[in-house]
Order: structure tokens, then C-alpha cells, then sequence
């Protein structure tokens, strides 16, 4: 029976026709690492082939030919990858974990729980937990203080704010006066008795004919 041939879900394959290479990642933190590359002695033996029968044709042609099916097949299996992808994991299985709780491979540097066995998805570290839940009714509190602040005791919301000054259109936070060139932002009121405008910030009634505004 031949031998199985251990493998992960979260490896990519970035062989090459002349070559072996996987990278493998933690399915938490994303970051990994990557096998050495190992180079395809007999496929370098078939390039010489290839450019031989580049060379001559005939009976070193059809051979070529051969090669890139070789080529082919060698894109999906053959017992070279096997030995490169066992080889591999070898390599990089110490850098991983893989948690029983989840199922999910994890890099040791970054993401185990020693202390538990698990990954910190699983068994997050107490020191780690208890930050971010500080630090979230923390974030908390902020927002319901903000919120039962009165933010609007200056302002006057009876003025139509405008945000660019209509006299020399620069750009405007608010206020009576452009900080550029001191024209007034209050916008004009038409008086729908008299049909006079006014411009006066906080301006109720019409001047002229003393209709409310």
C-alpha cells in the first residue's frame, strides 16, 4: 500500500514547472510561511530533452512532445509533488497548531493559547480579554456621555448655516462673518408681505412692513 500523503486545508500551491513550493498561512491572523524551494531534478533533465528535440525533430521531437504531457499531468499530481508536499509539511508543521476546539490551523508565535491548548479564538488570553472589554466599556461610556452632553447651547439654529462664503466662496465652519474677507453668511429672507429681503442674522419680523419672517 503506498504511503499516505498528509496534507492541510490551509496551504496554496505555488510550484512551477521546474520546481516545488507551498505556502502555508494561519487561518486566524492570516500571516505564514513558506517551504524552501526545492528544484525538479528530472525536470531539468527533460528541458535538455526539449531543446534537443527542438534541435533535430523526428524521433527526439515526439520525445519532446512526451515531456510537455509529462508537463500536464504534472500540474495536478505525480510522485515527486507527493514527496515535495510531505517534505513541506514537515517543514512548516512546527510553526502550526491545530486547535481541537475549532479545527482551525493556527500559527504557534501568534495565536495559541499554551497555557489552555487552545488556539485564542477559542481560549482568548485573560490579560488580552480583559483589555479589549476595558477598553470597549470604555468606548461605551464616551458615547453615552457625548450624547447627554448639550452640544447645541451656543449654537443659533434659527440661521441657516451656510459652509461657503457667498461673497468670496471660501470654505466656512459657521459663524455670523467669513474668517476670509469678513461678508456676511447669514442668508437673505424674502418677506412674503412686502416681498423686501432682509440678511440680518436673527431677524423674526420683515423691517418694512413688520410681517413675521
Amino acid at each position: 500500500m503506498p504511503d499516505l500523503v498528509p496534507f492541510t486545508d490551509n496551504y496554496r500551491d505555488l510550484s512551477n514547472s521546474e520546481g516545488y513550493q507551498f505556502e502555508f498561512h494561519c487561518e486566524r491572523c492570516g500571516n505564514g510561511y513558506r517551504s524552501a524551494y526545492v528544484r525538479d531534478k528530472v525536470e531539468m533533465g527533460r528541458g535538455l530533452l526539449r531543446s534537443v528535440g527542438s534541435l533535430f525533430g523526428g524521433a527526439a521531437e515526439n520525445l519532446s512532445r512526451s515531456v510537455e504531457q509529462w508537463r500536464y499531468d504534472r500540474a495536478t499530481n505525480s510522485p515527486a509533488k507527493d514527496r515535495a508536499l510531505t517534505d513541506a509539511v514537515a517543514e512548516v508543521s512546527p510553526q502550526f497548531r491545530q486547535c481541537r476546539g475549532c479545527g482551525q490551523w493556527m500559527c504557534a508565535a501568534m495565536c495559541w493559547n499554551d497555557d489552555i491548548g487552545q488556539c485564542l479564538s477559542c481560549s482568548p488570553a485573560v490579560a488580552e480579554e480583559m483589555s479589549r472589554a476595558q477598553a470597549s466599556a470604555q468606548r461605551e461610556q464616551i458615547w453615552d456621555k457625548a450624547r447627554n452632553t448639550d452640544w447645541t447651547e451656543n449654537l443659533d439654529l434659527g440661521t441657516r448655516t451656510k459652509v461657503e462664503c457667498p461673497s468670496c466662496k471660501a470654505k466656512v465652519d459657521g459663524g455670523k462673518f467669513c474668517s476670509s474677507c469678513g461678508g456676511q453668511l447669514a442668508i437673505e429672507v424674502r418677506c412674503g408681505g412686502c416681498g423686501s429681503t432682509t440678511n440680518r442674522p436673527g431677524a423674526v419680523f420683515c423691517s418694512d412692513c413688520g410681517k413675521q419672517l
